[in-house]
């Protein structure tokens, strides 16, 4: 009787899973190095170790378990009592533990102490550990960044007795005391239009104030607190009459303040974490700061996200990246591996290139935001340039990125069992969440127009190439001094009359000749040949026209090495 089983399978699909995505990556490694004081970096390697191997391992498969399994809302419990409780599977709440108490990803920015270290973190600490995590998980990472930024922007701008009130729960590391943080902004005729909001606030007799409204996109609804923009009773219309408010979700005796939860959103991606509608109704709140001025007082805390957003994006390319480049080394086809074919080779530079350049503007804006809140009033300008600026190109590269290198793995990174789907789907939540594309781009123009943003980006940029210049080809530094100048030309006139619609154009050029430059410094500080050449593919294929009908290759004029780049420097100035 023949035998009619298939036959067995000559090979297994190559898997990364159980990777050490921090010991795997030469060039975090090597980044880390140059943008962290030594002693600081050293205290932290066992930390950046142990993230690494839970985003390869356990919290990858804690992840996909919480993406399969999204919450769930329950309007009432059992004996009947209005509760809106959202249920969270188990494996979201350990991921939850992990990042919040464990790693302090949500508290680092506004303690003393954390993961051992006296003193405050850096801003490219936080980062550096939320773009590990957010290669496994990215849903939590929402909520984990609005805590933080609604931290800052309490501190920032509530009065002491709020801010001593409230601060301990939003700092602790204690999982069961703990707070998460919100921000309620989004009204369905409003959208990105914050000057139509609609909540209305007022004050009762006892002198509280009281919220009514509808929010739409809410973000971890049933979080501890929330920021939220309403418009008081009287108060002119237009942005001037929106002031800002802490919604705690409890009141003083453990009852439920007076909003509901509608319902949850069912969405593309991010499906770990719980996205609903509140109907606010008499919500007892707390005004932060001077009303009317809420807009300004909550922009601090979007801009804040919104470098996050870019992080997480940089965080997204890196791991759809690596995964296919473990594939390309470990399949097989044709007698070779998928490594060693001419056209793979290319397709994984046009991957690494975009996700390399998001790398680069998030340590470059972490850097700036460090200066910035330590006074620095040029910091600050180019803070509010580079911030849109990340938000805005990272988060549409990332898209594409995702989906390409889905593709590397073939027919597998179709399926779901396969991180590529989950990373394509999430992928697109950071070109519209805190601000469209269109929105961000804008804000560049108004960064330039509001903050004298432009001038001070450019002296950033030529002190980076000024900087390197000696270890870079002529050819090559020239190249990336003449093309900032036509981006900053071309931004310029995107802030004349009737130039907005050049601001997305103004804004990508901005980016790819700033990112361009600043991997070119960091190749020399690093010693990095490959971080060299993927600034110089940055700047050929990105920024310089090009004949799309002829073979095309780096310029001879550009090749170079550092090589003779002096050693690797701590915290250069830059």
């Amino acid at each position: 009787m023949p035998d009619t089983r298939p036959p067995a399978a000559t090979a297994a699909i190559p898997d990364r899973h159980g990777q050490n995505l921090y010991a795997t990556d030469d060039e975090l490694q090597r980044l880390l190095a140059l943008y962290l004081p030594a002693p600081l970096l050293a205290h932290l390697q066992l930390h950046l170790h142990r993230l690494g191997a839970l985003a390869g391992g356990r919290l990858d498969t804690l992840a996909a378990t919480a993406d399969q399994n999204p919450p769930t809302l329950s309007l009432r419990s059992r004996t009947g009592q209005d509760e809106q409780r959202i249920a969270k599977h188990p494996a979201y709440v350990e991921m939850e533990r992990l990042a919040l108490a464990e790693f302090g990803l949500g508290a680092m920015s506004h303690r003393e102490e954390t993961l051992g270290w006296r003193g405050k973190m850096p801003p490219a600490v936080k980062y550096a550990l939320t773009f590990l995590f957010v290669q496994a998980e990215f849903g939590l990472c929402c909520p984990v960044s609005m805590t933080d930024s609604l931290t800052r922007t309490l501190r920032k701008f509530g009065s002491p007795e709020l801010v001593a009130r409230f601060l301990p729960r939003l700092t602790s590391l204690d999982f069961d005391e703990l707070a998460q943080g919100a921000m309620f902004m989004t009204e369905q005729a409003a959208g990105s239009d914050i000057a139509a909001t609609e909540t209305r606030a007022w004050q009762d007799e006892a002198g509280q104030w009281r919220l009514s409204g509808d929010k739409w996109f809410c973000s971890n609804p049933d979080a501890d607190f929330a920021m939220v923009l309403a418009r008081a009773d009287g108060a002119p219309a237009g942005m001037k009459g929106v002031s800002l408010f802490l919604l705690p979700r409890r009141l003083p005796d453990g009852a439920l303040n007076h909003y509901r939860i509608v319902r949850l959103k069912n969405k593309l991606g991010t499906r770990s974490m719980a996205s609903g509608e509140i109907r606010l109704d008499g919500a007892i709140a707390h005004l932060v700061g001077e009303a009317g001025r809420g807009f300004v007082q909550m922009a601090d805390m979007v801009n804040n996200s919104r470098l996050s957003n870019g992080v997480r994006a940089a965080g997204l390319m890196r791991r759809a990246v690596a995964e296919a480049e473990f594939i390309a080394r470990e399949r097989r086809a044709f007698g070779r591996t998928l490594a060693q074919m001419p056209l793979m080779q290319r397709q994984l530079d046009k991957l690494r290139v975009p996700a390399e350049q998001a790398r680069t503007m998030a340590f470059q804006t972490a850097r700036t935001l460090e200066r910035s809140d330590g006074g620095d009033a040029q910091a600050y300008a180019l803070l509010r340039i580079l911030t849109p600026l990340i938000k805005f190109r990272a988060c549409r590269d990332a898209r594409q990125v995702t989906g390409d290198a889905m593709e590397v793995r073939g027919g597998c990174g179709y399926i779901e069992e396969w991180s590529d789907p989950r990373l394509v789907r999430d992928a697109h939540l950071g070109s519209i969440w805190e601000g469209t594309s269109n929105i961000v781009a804008l804000d560049v123009l108004r960064a330039i127009r509001r903050e004298g943003s432009l001038p001070v980006l450019r002296a950033h940029v030529d002190g980076l190439l000024t900087e390197a210049g000696h270890a870079l080809a002529p050819a090559f530094a020239q190249a990336l001094r003449s093309a900032m100048d036509r981006a900053c030309a071309l931004a310029e006139t995107a802030t004349r009359d009737g130039g907005d619609v050049l601001a997305r154009q103004a804004a990508s050029a901005l980016y790819h000749c700033t990112s361009a430059t600043a991997m070119a410094w960091e190749a020399v500080r690093t010693g990095s040949a490959d971080r060299l050449r993927w600034a110089q593919l940055a700047l050929l294929h990105r920024v310089l026209p090009r004949d799309p009908l002829a073979p095309d290759a780096l310029p001879a004029g550009w090749q170079a090495t550092p090589a003779t780049a002096p050693a690797p420097a701590v915290q250069t100035p830059a």
